[in-house]
């Protein structure tokens, strides 16, 4: 292979990653957008555990809670307490 066939290569290469980018952009950005929001739900379920010896509130700080939280918000937690509270 010579060295214009490897720079072709190369520019091929690289305007595919360039349109695979283009092409996943939107989902990528929604995936990163859940993923700090998931990390968010955690931080707030530590918060919430880490005052449970005041309030008497306390949940779990699993997957599953935080991503409720990181999806809903602040009603996501109050769904949580809620449940909680009903169960």
């Amino acid at each position: 292979m010579d060295m214009t066939q490897k720079v072709l290569l190369g520019f091929l290469c690289f305007f595919l990653a360039l349109a695979l980018l283009r092409l996943f952009r939107a989902p990528l950005r929604l995936a990163l957008k859940l993923l700090v929001n998931t990390l968010l739900g955690f931080a707030a379920l530590y918060l919430v555990n880490l005052t449970s010896a005041v309030t008497g509130l306390a949940l779990g700080l699993n997957l599953w809670n935080a991503l409720a939280v990181g999806v809903l918000g602040l009603p996501g937690l109050v769904l949580l307490l809620a449940l909680q509270w009903v169960l």
